[in-house]
């Protein structure tokens, strides 16, 4: 049994690290910002539309995001409320960067999924939402731009259940939809809460009463003030608020009651209405999220699980990003905190290689502007400068080396070879692409078998070429042109010598090296991954790796 240090333990509960996903243009950095406004973070909420005219967000730092208006890079951002540390991961929402979106999750304790009423569950939406529940994330669910025009919320709680097979539990109740948007109820407390004011750049006040008391000053014609000239409309219409009271008496009759351990594993997410950008119901999310997410906990490694509040400290890279700040040209590595205590010149064990390293600083990250932190706690997000010897996926901790979970390797859809046409520009072509590789913006094959070391990149998204081409240009100062490959997946390769040099593959596939040296194919369609799995029964062919270290974990539990 571990000591269990009861500074690290207070740290530890007063710590809430939590993910944002949603589809795109579902308003996940709108809410993102808004987040950060009633953390005191910032002042005024930058609009996410117009961005020409206006501030762009804090979380879409990149030049390209502030361009195009999408998130395209995870960020992280962190603040304080009501006595809590948030650790907040604003995610791409596109599929294109849905790779940087699976490896940030594995650093988050709990999500929150955005939905628009208007539209509501997407596809990207699904396909995050069921990497959240592979790893039983408890998950909240904001249903948003419930002002403008969209489904009924009943509609869009039953798209939940049936969509997810999880039981959704709303938590608050819109009055009104669309224009007539003005408030909402706390289910908990039947508390009614009414906006007087819209205003997406600062925080508003509520009025708050009773629901015995929203009725009588319904009837009374006295639930909103008129203006000093006598204008304003002193009610909301009888049938409104009859067709809100009947949908809330349903869902109390035969809804589901939120149990937080259902929650905790999964198999319920609490539902809350609002506006991002307009505040509605934001702060009132905000602090209801505070009371259901979970503090950072023990987390499983390849020798069991490891206290979050041991003396040592254990934490693992989910995220290398290259030039955050141009003016400084480095590396940050990203590390959540898992167990015990960051101090700053502290030394660390890199799990994978054995090899020790001193960390003479560590940053905290808010967007793209950093500051140095004397120490850090489970839960803390901190970013480390990469001294070359880090991996994503690697573990740094002290004492027994520990492995945790290994980050994915997933299988790219789009291939291409990427060229530098100004040879005087090559040296800083080949760096900058070598950095980007490492951060996992894009993955590397080889021909295996070619004399010619020729690389050919691939994505899981085709505007993650996009991205590489922009940040040589913008960050290398090196134009680049592409050429498309025909290949449509890779399998990575396991199985005995003899079998693996004896492989039976269609004739247009590519036998290929990864950037870890691990043998791999590359296919031009899903007919030739059924043949060269039917050819070759001996033989594994995996759409999804896992990362090197977590190999050298089941080493060490052997």
């Amino acid at each position: 049994m571990e000591h269990i240090d009861h500074n690290i333990e207070r740290q530890r509960c007063r710590r809430r690290t939590f993910a944002i996903i949603s589809h795109p243009d579902a308003g996940k950095t709108t809410l993102t910002e808004k987040l950060l406004l009633f953390g005191g973070s910032i002042e005024i909420a930058g609009a996410v539309r117009g961005r020409k005219t206006q501030r762009a967000a804090t979380s879409d730092w990149m030049e390209l995001e502030k361009q195009r208006g999408i998130s395209v890079s995870s960020t992280v951002l962190t603040f304080e409320y009501d006595g809590c540390q948030i650790n907040l991961l604003d995610t791409p929402g596109h599929h294109d960067f849905s790779e940087d979106t699976y490896r940030t999750l594995m650093a988050a304790d709990a999500a929150v999924m955005v939905i628009d009423l208007a539209k509501g569950v997407e596809a990207q939406t699904e396909k995050l939402f069921r990497v959240c529940a592979l790893r039983k994330i408890p998950i909240l669910t904001f249903v948003n731009k419930v002002d403008r025009p969209g489904m009924s919320p009943l509609d869009v709680i039953d798209e939940i259940e049936r969509k997810f097979e999880i039981e959704a539990v709303p938590q608050t109740w819109p009055i009104g939809t669309g224009r007539d948007f003005c408030g909402f109820v706390d289910l908990a407390d039947e508390q009614v809460h009414l906006f007087n004011e819209r205003d997406g750049q600062r925080r508003i006040q509520s009025s708050e009463l009773s629901w015995s008391e929203f009725e009588t000053q319904q009837a009374a014609g006295t639930l909103f003030p008129r203006d000093s000239k006598g204008n304003g409309t002193p009610s909301l219409p009888d049938e409104l608020v009859a067709s809100v009271k009947d949908e809330i008496d349903l869902v109390q009759t035969v809804g589901a009651t939120l149990d937080n351990e259902l929650f905790l594993s999964g198999q319920q997410t609490p539902v809350y209405f609002g506006s991002a950008l307009t505040n509605f119901g934001v702060e009132h999310f905000l602090r209801g999220f505070l009371r259901l997410c979970p503090p950072p906990s023990d987390r499983l490694s390849h020798l069991g699980m490891v206290p979050a509040s041991r003396s040592d400290f254990a934490g693992f890279i989910f995220k290398i990003q290259a030039n955050l700040d141009p003016r400084h040209r480095d590396r940050v590595a990203f590390v959540r905190v898992c167990a015990g205590k960051f101090e700053r010149d502290m030394e660390v064990t890199v799990a994978r290689s054995g090899k020790k390293i001193r960390v003479p600083r560590a940053l905290k990250i808010f967007g793209q502007d950093r500051q140095t932190m004397d120490e850090a706690f489970p839960g803390d997000i901190i970013g480390v400068i990469c001294p070359g010897e880090f991996q994503l996926g690697d573990t740094l901790c002290q004492g027994t080396p520990v492995h945790y979970e290994a980050l994915p390797q997933f299988s790219p859809e789009f291939f291409a070879v990427l060229d530098c046409p100004d040879t005087s520009r090559r040296k800083q072509f080949d760096r900058g692409l070598a950095q980007l590789v490492e951060e996992g913006a894009i993955q590397v094959f080889y021909d295996a078998r070619a004399t010619r070391r020729e690389m050919i990149l691939a994505a899981v998204g085709e505007l993650q070429f996009d991205v590489v081409r922009f940040r040589l240009e913008n960050e290398y100062n090196t134009p680049t042109t592409i050429s498309m490959r025909g290949f449509k997946l890779a399998r990575w390769i396991t199985g005995a010598p003899e079998l693996v040099a004896d492989l039976k593959l269609p004739y247009a596939a590519k036998l290929v090296h990864d950037q870890y040296g691990h043998l791999a194919v590359l296919l031009q369609t899903d007919w030739d991954a059924v043949y060269t799995t039917r050819e070759n029964p001996k033989v594994r062919f995996d759409a999804i790796r896992l990362s090197s270290f977590e190999l050298n974990a089941e080493k060490v539990n052997v």
